[in-house]
């Protein structure tokens, strides 16, 4: 039915889709929907496209957030599909990136599996942590790769009073085995460094193994949502 043979007055529209008549002004003023006809008095006409543009809108929202989609929707009503298409694309590439982190975390406790009792306790007076040298051994790396990681952040050992060496205590050794792992699979620093964050915010491997299970589940319950919602910017564009 074309807008000519269906017009809605605002609180049609509002009452068809669930929302307030100020939230459908409110919507057609940020370019959600197309600009509304009017009549000779003044008052808004709406139609099916109208319609349609908002049950899109709504669909975009779970997966794209309402910015995301109010940008989306407002490119289609400016003629800029390609535009409204790239903010489509640059979401999914940040759904990707969180995947990607995800995946880094879940390679993260896979190197630690079993093996938190590895680091052996301090020798009788000797400060209560490793030499640089001995973290070395433990991981499997050189000690200038345990100062290039140190330089880039994503270390950092104590000092030993008066002599200023470096000090590794338990969390320190187990930072540089996941760096290890993830750097043996060809993550990057910037990849690297969340995962670490998240693993000393969580305090333990369990933790951060829940945490990682729950934002999978968050990711793909995400990604659902997303393929919703471009399917129906898809019919909309149609």
């Amino acid at each position: 039915m074309s807008d000519r043979e269906c017009r809605l007055r605002t609180v049609d529209l509002a009452r068809a889709v669930g929302l307030s008549t100020q939230q459908v002004r409110n919507y057609e003023d940020a370019g959600v929907l197309p600009p509304a006809g009017r009549t000779d008095a003044g008052y808004r006409v709406f139609g099916e496209r109208h319609r349609d543009a908002l049950l899109t809108y709504r669909a975009l929202q779970p997966g794209y957030g309402a910015v995301t989609a109010t940008r989306v929707m407002r490119a289609v009503h400016d003629g800029d599909v390609a535009g409204a298409l790239a903010l489509v694309d640059a979401a999914h590439a940040e759904l990707h990136e969180e995947r990607v982190s995800l995946r880094a975390a879940g390679e993260a406790l896979e190197a630690l599996a079993g093996r938190d009792a590895d680091a052996p306790p301090p020798r009788s007076g000797e400060p209560s942590g490793l030499r640089i040298g001995e973290v070395a051994a433990l991981v499997g790396v050189r000690t200038s790769a345990l100062r290039v990681w140190e330089d880039a952040g994503l270390l950092v050992p104590g000092r030993e009073r008066g002599t200023g060496y470096r000090v590794y205590g338990p969390g320190d050794v187990r930072d540089a085995r996941v760096v290890r792992a993830l750097r043996r699979s060809h993550h990057l620093f910037e990849q690297i460094r969340p995962v670490l964050e998240d693993l000393r915010r969580a305090g333990s491997s369990e933790a951060l193994r829940a945490a990682v299970e729950a934002r999978g589940r968050a990711l793909t319950a995400r990604t659902r949502s997303m393929l919703a919602g471009a399917g129906a910017l898809h019919a909309y564009l149609e």
